[in-house]
């Protein structure tokens, strides 16, 4: 409104100012000629400016009527989603590197110190078993790592095959579990919890290790992600996030269900668009197609 109008009074945003100010964040470039703002970018400060100019329009009504009413806004699904997916043999990578955490990984890196022993040992604080339970929880639940480490001991309910864990903006949402998932909590509650949770007293499924001076009692999403590349580097599996067995877990229940409000209700997409990325065919499937022609 200052470049624009020479001013910021609220009379001078109008409908046409509001339409100027989508086409320059369209339109706004970086150094290098590129689109400063993704369309996902402009989509979220378009749906805060919304509520904002009718919050003010209620309680002081613009000349020319809410500036932002006509304005249109879509959060639609990122695209590719589906191929930023982990593959099936990515995922059997990864869960096969993180079963042999707790006989292999972690292992002194010093040989020269442990030349004749018969096996290196494991570094002081290094929990083979969680880091196995994270990778398990993200890939068999498809939750994000903000649940990952809200989850609390309790959450999980065996009996039912599920955990219940804080979304963002503090929203319940509940994952069911494969029972590889499960085996792989317990595990790790078995072999490594007991002697951390002494310590913290944390009702948080997944702990740091006691001796870390700066715990909270509860891992952050960083911790996560050291464990998850920690065992995509074993795995052989590169350029794929912790989000990446989310965008998985929706493709295989598209898969094996056909049915969006499945994804939906595993997920916990609010907006319908979000689970039909999952209905996507990806890059790897149409190359498959046209190429599977016979005669």
């Amino acid at each position: 409104m200052r470049l624009e109008e020479k001013s910021d009074a609220r009379g001078r945003w109008t409908p046409r100012l509001s339409v100027a100010f989508v086409e320059a964040l369209r339109n706004e470039v970086d150094r290098t000629g590129r689109r400063r703002y993704a369309d996902r970018t402009i989509a979220r400060v378009l749906a805060h400016l919304k509520t904002w100019s009718k919050w003010i329009n209620r309680h002081a009504p613009f000349p020319l009527g809410d500036p932002m009413h006509k304005v249109k806004v879509s959060m639609g699904a990122p695209p590719l989603a589906v191929d930023r997916a982990l593959t099936p043999s990515e995922r059997r990578r990864l869960l096969d590197a993180a079963d042999l955490l707790p006989s292999q990984g972690g292992r002194s890196r010093d040989r020269h110190r442990y030349r004749d022993a018969a096996e290196r040992p494991q570094r002081k604080g290094y929990r083979p078993w969680r880091t196995r339970a994270i990778v398990y929880l993200l890939v068999e639940t498809g939750m994000r790592r903000a649940a990952a480490v809200n989850a609390d001991v309790e959450d999980v309910d065996s009996t039912r095959a599920r955990i219940t864990v804080r979304e963002k903006g503090g929203a319940q949402h509940t994952y069911k579990i494969s029972r590889e998932g499960l085996r792989a909590a317990q595990d790790y509650v078995d072999h490594e919890r007991a002697a951390d949770a002494e310590v913290l007293q944390s009702p948080a499924l997944l702990l740091p290790a006691a001796d870390n001076a700066r715990s909270s009692g509860r891992l952050s999403p960083v911790a996560v992600n050291r464990a998850w590349n920690e065992v995509a580097v074993k795995a052989d599996v590169a350029g794929k996030s912790p989000h990446a067995a989310r965008h998985a877990m929706g493709r295989h229940v598209v898969q094996k269900t056909g049915n969006v409000a499945a994804v939906q209700r595993q997920l916990g997409h609010r907006n319908a668009s979000y689970a039909m990325q999952y209905m996507r065919v990806s890059e790897e499937e149409l190359d498959d197609v046209v190429n599977d022609r016979s005669g």
